[in-house]
């Protein structure tokens, strides 16, 4: 029998905040605790009623100070806390420090971690050095990039949820990539949770067709792509209906532009899990994914995928079969693929029912076995000493 890890968490996010990172983290502690491992997370103050809570024995709660992230309500960055994380590490010493975020706290958990030669593994979640040209900071994106990739080679790994972006980030110069990928719940995202009342709420019949989105409503999302391609369908099919489930700083905006859409709003649980099935056509034309879950769970729900051949959609959509894929950053292959499947219905047909079939096999158990076995893969390989004092480990795929 394996002893059980005590894993370190440290992050700027968690549910019940809204968000990709959030959600997937939230679901991979609870897999620890269910494996008998214990985790002691850290995380920045989410509101005023929120409370750390030690009150278990493997699982508590310390809350650090934080400050609002520009553009991102609801969401704070935490600030460094490196004598805190020193002094809670010294008396109850974790096997492992996950740091799951690149801000302020989790630089300073990495410091701190190495400072007490406490194996620590990084994970990459997110292009925040794609995202600075999004908010007018395009100036800035190359020290970004370089602070990424200095923060994450202190670490002795660095986890990614898919290959292609481990391999784009070997070649930035990135080590010790480990994929840990993503599951989606299928009990939960599934075409049964199709619901003509919600349909007709749309303003849908049976024969109409309803694209869905579903994600930040925010300028790194290529909003625009996804307007002109649906623009494109209607004038194929009239009588579709586009519904956006999500919210973000763009949303006032495109709601004033275009009341003829529905704007659904945020959407937890079964009320999201029915608007992914009661839709027919997914659309998604980020550039700037790391992974991307709603790809995962749009599948899932039985919905056809037009994306860019990147992140999650590169490994998930088998072009023509499951759903369309078009080159990153051609806009007039994304429309076309999009169009392609409208004007096939039953082309689109068939590949609503593969969706479902294709990613039925990403269970959470098997991701939660995963991060384990790497995690102690961490914590058994020694660091090599660099030049400078400082350590990493090469591990190659």
């Amino acid at each position: 029998m394996t002893t059980p890890l005590h894993v370190a968490v440290v992050t700027e996010t968690y549910p019940p905040e809204v968000n990709g990172v959030a959600m997937t983290l939230g679901r991979m502690v609870q897999g620890l605790l269910a494996r008998g491992h214990s985790v002691s997370l850290i995380r920045p103050r989410q509101g005023a009623q929120d409370a750390a809570d030690s009150s278990s024995t493997r699982h508590s709660t310390t809350l650090v100070r934080g400050l609002p992230i520009p553009g991102y309500a609801g969401l704070r960055f935490g600030l460094p806390a490196p004598w805190l994380l020193r002094r809670q590490w010294r008396a109850d010493r974790p096997d492992v420090v996950q740091v799951v975020t690149e801000g302020p706290l989790g630089a300073s958990a990495i410091a701190a971690a190495r400072e007490l030669g406490i194996p620590v593994v990084s994970e990459f979640h997110t292009n925040f050095h794609a995202y600075s040209r999004h908010y007018g900071f395009g100036w800035l994106e190359g020290l970004v990039a370089a602070h990424l990739r200095r923060l994450h080679i202190r670490s002795r790994m660095t986890l990614v949820p898919c290959r292609q972006l481990g391999v784009d980030l070997l070649r930035r110069g990135y080590r010790g990539i480990r994929v840990v990928a993503r599951g989606v719940d299928t009990a939960l995202f599934n075409p049964g949770r199709r619901s003509a009342a919600l349909r007709t709420s749309w303003g849908a019949g049976d024969n109409d067709l309803v694209v869905a989105h579903v994600g930040r409503l925010a300028p790194e999302k290529n909003l625009p792509l996804l307007l002109a391609a649906f623009e494109a369908i209607h004038r194929y099919a009239p009588g579709a209906r586009l519904v956006l489930v999500g919210d973000g700083p763009s949303r006032r905006r495109l709601e004033q532009e275009h009341p003829e859409h529905i704007f659904s709003g945020m959407r937890h649980g079964e009320d999201l899990a029915a608007h992914y099935a009661s839709a027919d056509l997914f659309l998604f034309p980020s550039l700037t994914e790391t992974y991307g879950n709603v790809t995962l769970e749009a599948l899932a729900s039985g919905l056809p995928v037009v994306a860019y051949r990147m992140a999650a959609a590169a490994e998930l959509i088998r072009h023509g079969d499951n759903g369309m894929l078009a080159d990153p950053g051609a806009s007039d292959q994304f429309i076309r693929a999009a169009l392609d499947l409208v004007t096939r219905p039953g082309a689109r047909r068939r590949a609503a029912a593969a969706a479902p079939q294709s990613v039925a096999a990403l269970d959470w158990e098997s991701i939660h076995d995963r991060l384990v076995d790497t995690l102690r893969e961490a914590i058994a390989r020694p660091a090599i000493p660099m030049l400078d004092g400082s350590t990493f480990r090469f591990l190659p795929d």
